[in-house]
């Protein structure tokens, strides 16, 4: 065999080489962090249950009608309100801001939801637990006022729906229900 060949195939091999590389870059960079760097080993899927979990979450759709159903009831009572639903994770999915609402109304209305989805209840309830506990206020993103709603499947929070901009909580949280009244229809 001589030099040429041997080069040629020195160089087949090379791009060959550099093709699975640029292939499995992903799997390398994976491993790298877990101190296996320069072993390519496909990406294997779990086995089923292990290392999963399942949650429920409100679609784009099902959020939007909680949402109109809420501003539709506060429509009926000339009240102009901003509402927003959040999922299990105190992401927006949706904010409506009614015509002539305030304009502090959507972010209030997004923190009651995530505030009413993260401790499972309603804002006015956990607004009283204030009085035991004032330093709940302090917590990012909350807003410990009445307005918002828990959204649950089989007892857990799946989503809030939080309301604001009418001139009494009572009022917001009203709507906040009636929206979450909705998805059940």
């Amino acid at each position: 065999m001589n030099l040429t060949k041997k080069n040629k195939k020195l160089a087949l091999s090379a791009t060959a080489l550099a093709i699975a590389a640029a292939g499995t870059f992903g799997v390398v960079t994976a491993n790298a962090a877990s101190g296996t760097a320069g072993t390519a080993v496909p990406a294997a899927a779990p086995a089923a249950g292990q290392n999963l979990t399942t949650s429920t979450h409100l679609t784009v759709t099902a959020a939007t009608k909680a949402a109109q159903a809420a501003l539709n009831a506060a429509g009926k009572e000339n009240q102009k309100v901003s509402v927003a639903v959040v999922d299990r994770d105190g992401n927006t999915i949706v904010t409506l801001r009614g015509d002539g609402a305030g304009p502090q109304s959507p972010e209030s209305a997004e923190r009651k939801a995530y505030t009413a989805v993260s401790w499972n209840a309603p804002t006015s309830e956990l607004a009283k637990r204030l009085a035991q506990t004032p330093n709940l206020k302090d917590i990012p993103g909350t807003l410990f006022l009445a307005g918002g709603a828990p959204v649950q499947a089989k007892g857990a929070p799946i989503a809030g729906v939080g309301v604001a901009g009418a001139p009494s909580g009572d009022l917001d949280e009203k709507f906040a229900q009636a929206g979450v009244a909705a998805l059940g229809k």
